[in-house]
C-alpha cells in the first residue's frame, strides 16, 4: 500500500508559520532586549530623582524584567510584583509556589514569595498580611531607598495609607514607565512585527470567513484563535459592530446576526506573540460591494488616516501635528474617535493626542523609533453606520513606516 507524501494546506501553512515564528527568534537578541528595557526603566528613576520603583502591573512587570505569569488575573489582584532599584538586586516577588517559572532569567536577582494583602486571599487577616507587606518595604529602604520616596504603579489605598505612616512617599510609577516604554530598540521592533504577523493572519482569516448569517461574537473568535495558535497572550477590548451598531463606536461583539450589505467593523487591540501589541483596526462590507453612503464614509476615514500620517516625522512637536491635523467635519464632530494618535507598544502608551478641542498633553515632540497608531473613525451624528480605521507605524527620520500591512479596502 502506498501513502500520498501530499501536505493538507491548512498543515503547510501552520509549518510555514512555525518556520517563520523560529527565524523571527532567531532575530531577537533576547539578552540585548532584557538589557535595554530595564536599563530604560533605571534611567527614568534617576532622570526624575528616584531611588527605586516597585511595579504590579503585569505589563511593567513584564517589560522591566520579561516574567510572565497570569497576567490577566494579576490585572486585577495584587499577588505578583517586583521590586527595580536604581543600585542594587532586582527581586521579583512571585505568586504561590510559582518561583520556578522565572528561573532562567538573568536580570532577576532574587526571588521571594509575593505578600498578599487583599480580602479574597486572606479575608479577616488582610491587615496582618498588610502589615507584613509594609516590613518588607520599609527593609528594601534601609539599604536601597534610603530617601523614603518610592514609585509604584498600582496599588490600594489601605497600603498607600500605611506606607504614608511609616514616612514612605508614594509617587506614581506610570510616568517612569511610559517614558522609558517610548523609543522601542531594534529588537523590540522585530517583537512588534511578529505580533502584526499574528494579527493579520487573524484578520485575512475574519475577512475571508465573513458572512451573512454569522453572529459578530462568531467573527470575533476568529482573531483569538488564531492568536493563541500561533503564540500570542490575549486581547485587551472585543470591540467588533456590524450594521446599525457601528454608529456610533465603541460597541463590542454581540450574539447579532451579520446582514448582506452591512459595514462590520472592528478594533484588533491584540496582545500577541512576545507581549507585544497588534493595534490595527479595519472595516468590511458584507459581500465586498460599498454603496455610496458606504464609500463616503471609508473614504473620509482614508483621507484623514492619510493627512494625519504625513504630518508626523522626527522632531514634530505634539503642537504642531495637532494644529495642523485632519478637520473633521462639523456632522461628525459629536461621535469622534477619543484620540487622532497614541503610542503602541506591549499596550496602548504614552502619548495619547486628542483633538484640537480636547486638550491633553501637546508638550511632546515624535521621535526616532518612537510606534505608534494614526486612528479614523467617521460616522455622522444620527447616522445609519460607521467606518473605523487605524493603522499602525514606527516613526523615521523622514517620516512614517508603515508597520501594518493587511490591505485596505478598494471602494473605487
Amino acid at each position: 500500500m502506498r501513502f500520498s507524501r501530499k501536505i493538507a494546506p491548512e498543515i503547510k501553512s501552520r509549518q510555514n508559520f512555525i518556520t517563520k515564528k523560529r527565524l523571527r527568534e532567531d532575530e531577537i537578541n533576547f539578552d540585548k532586549l532584557r538589557i535595554y528595557r530595564l536599563d530604560r526603566v533605571k534611567k527614568e528613576l534617576v532622570k526624575n530623582n528616584l531611588e527605586a520603583c516597585i511595579l504590579f502591573d503585569p505589563v511593567n512587570v513584564r517589560y522591566a524584567l520579561d516574567t510572565v505569569n497570569m497576567s490577566v488575573y494579576n490585572m486585577h489582584n495584587l499577588t505578583r510584583y517586583c521590586f527595580v532599584p536604581v543600585n542594587g538586586p532586582t527581586i521579583l516577588y512571585e505568586y504561590f509556589n510559582c518561583e520556578i517559572l522565572s528561573k532562567h532569567l538573568n536580570l532577576i536577582d532574587e526571588i521571594r514569595p509575593a505578600i498578599t494583602w487583599d480580602y479574597f486571599s486572606n479575608g479577616d487577616q488582610a491587615n496582618i498580611q498588610l502589615s507584613k507587606w509594609i516590613n518588607e518595604v520599609k527593609d528594601l529602604s534601609k539599604n536601597y531607598f534610603k530617601s523614603k520616596k518610592i514609585a509604584i504603579d498600582v496599588l490600594n489605598g489601605p497600603a498607600v495609607a500605611a506606607l504614608n505612616k511609616e514616612g514612605i512617599e508614594v509617587v506614581d510609577a506610570k510616568l517612569i514607565l511610559e517614558q522609558a516604554r517610548v523609543i522601542k530598540s531594534p529588537d523590540e521592533l522585530i517583537c512588534m512585527k511578529a505580533a502584526i504577523e499574528v494579527a493579520e493572519k487573524g484578520v485575512s482569516k475574519m475577512r475571508s470567513e465573513l458572512k451573512p448569517g454569522m453572529t459578530e461574537d462568531e467573527l470575533w473568535s476568529i482573531l483569538h484563535k488564531t492568536n493563541i495558535e500561533n503564540g500570542g497572550e490575549w486581547i485587551e477590548c472585543r470591540i467588533l459592530s456590524s450594521g446599525q451598531r457601528t454608529n456610533p463606536w465603541m460597541q463590542e461583539s454581540s450574539n447579532k446576526v451579520i446582514q448582506h450589505g452591512e459595514i462590520v467593523a472592528f478594533d484588533t487591540d491584540m496582545v500577541g506573540p512576545y507581549g507585544y501589541c497588534a493595534d490595527i483596526s479595519r472595516a468590511f462590507v458584507v459581500g465586498n460591494k460599498f454603496n455610496d453612503s458606504q464609500k463616503k464614509l471609508y473614504g473620509m476615514a482614508l483621507d484623514q488616516i492619510n493627512h494625519n500620517s504625513r504630518l508626523i516625522k522626527d522632531g514634530v512637536s505634539f503642537k504642531e501635528f495637532t494644529e495642523k491635523s485632519w478637520v473633521l467635519p462639523e456632522d461628525y464632530y459629536p461621535n469622534r474617535y477619543s484620540v487622532m494618535v497614541h503610542g503602541i507598544g506591549m499596550c496602548d502608551e504614552w502619548p495619547a493626542i486628542r483633538y484640537p478641542n480636547d486638550g491633553g498633553d501637546r508638550s511632546g515632540t515624535f521621535f526616532k523609533n518612537m510606534t505608534i497608531t494614526v486612528e479614523s473613525y467617521i460616522g455622522k451624528v444620527g447616522g445609519r453606520e460607521g467606518v473605523k480605521l487605524e493603522q499602525q507605524y514606527l516613526v523615521a527620520e523622514n517620516g512614517l513606516e508603515l508597520m501594518s500591512h493587511h490591505p485596505l479596502e478598494d471602494i473605487s
